[in-house]
């Protein structure tokens, strides 16, 4: 019996196994944050009027397009980033793990796809957080941290808006530097609704903002227990939450230490994130799902080459609205 002749390696099968799996919890994927969709293309289109950006909706082919006005519309059009991984089971893995002749090859080897499919579906996961948090920061960079995919600002042609909240300094008024920010959210998201507005801080901008003397004062005559909580919970000052945001790449944070990134939460259509299809042929023109696996025989029946790859497009639809956070002076 050829012990890789099992429709363990099958596509449909190892997409379903690699979408079932449970991934590395993830800071933006608990907050729900982005809204997610598969796409039967590889391509989005985002239209801005004004300030103001929204998604052009999806038509069957022949019907009438969503009309775009030159003098006041934009379309831009973004792709999805294609981001594959691979691994290998080799037959001496396969031997090696069972007594000759007996009945557990295939479950043997449901092991050791089980595995490869979760350590391959855990890098996938870590890079959906990074590019989504690079959609909230308006500059979704590559692995190596330096290489630029998109920057949101130059595709809009909108400058980013960064308040400086000179935590340094013991007489701030920080209630205040709330407020600027709480009203720049309001005149860049204008009529659209959103619930409150969340700050997610690197490690020095925190830690300066927990321990600044106006804050801890407030504190100490309306809810001295914060005081004495684990210092790493949330911050609710001001009308915005603070939380120190955890997560970095090669040694560099994904929220750079001095900084802290403000986002309205609930804010319809805000950031997006579409899947389109993998490119396999039995995936053409399908909707996208947020993982696919593949394998493949290599020379000589030596063992199984698995593919494990997803194809996002991670949007913030209306960058002018997310408003950087200094601890200091502005850069």
């Amino acid at each position: 019996m050829n012990p890789f002749d099992s429709d363990i390696f099958t596509t449909a099968r190892l997409t379903a196994s690699i979408n079932e799996a449970e991934y590395l919890p993830r800071r933006l994927g608990q907050l729900g944050l982005f809204q997610e969709e598969g796409i039967t293309t590889t391509t989005v289109v985002v239209e801005k009027s004004g300030k103001q950006l929204g998604l052009v909706p999806a038509k069957e082919r022949g019907a009438p397009g969503t009309p775009v006005l030159p003098d006041k519309r934009t379309g831009h059009t973004f792709s999805a980033v294609h981001l594959p991984t691979t691994a290998q089971i080799m037959a001496d893995e396969a031997q090696n793990i069972r007594a000759f002749g007996s009945e557990d090859t295939l479950q043997a080897l449901q092991d050791l796809v089980d595995a490869r499919t979760l350590t391959m579906a855990r890098k996938l996961d870590a890079t959906h957080e990074y590019q989504r948090m690079g959609a909230i920061r308006g500059q979704i960079l590559d692995a190596d941290g330096a290489t630029e995919l998109l920057n949101l600002y130059t595709a809009f042609g909108i400058t980013q808006t960064a308040v400086a909240f000179v935590l340094d300094t013991s007489t701030t008024n920080v209630q205040l530097k709330c407020l600027d920010v709480l009203e720049a959210i309001e005149v860049a998201l204008g009529d659209i609704m959103f619930s409150g507005v969340r700050a997610l801080c690197g490690s020095s901008f925190w830690r300066k903002l927990i321990t600044h003397p106006l804050v801890t004062e407030a504190y100490k005559y309306q809810q001295s227990q914060r005081l004495r909580d684990d210092a790493r919970e949330e911050l609710d000052f001001g009308g915005i939450i603070f939380e120190r945001y955890r997560g970095a790449v090669n040694g560099t944070p994904f929220v750079p230490t001095t900084e802290a990134f403000a986002v309205p939460m609930s804010a319809d259509e805000l950031f997006i994130t579409r899947y389109a299809p993998a490119n396999y042929m039995d995936a053409v023109n399908t909707i996208g799902l947020p993982f696919y696996s593949s394998s493949e025989l290599m020379d000589h029946g030596k063992g199984i080459e698995l593919e494990a790859q997803s194809n996002p497009i991670h949007l913030c639809t209306r960058p002018g609205a997310i408003i950087r956070l200094h601890e200091n002076a502005l850069p």
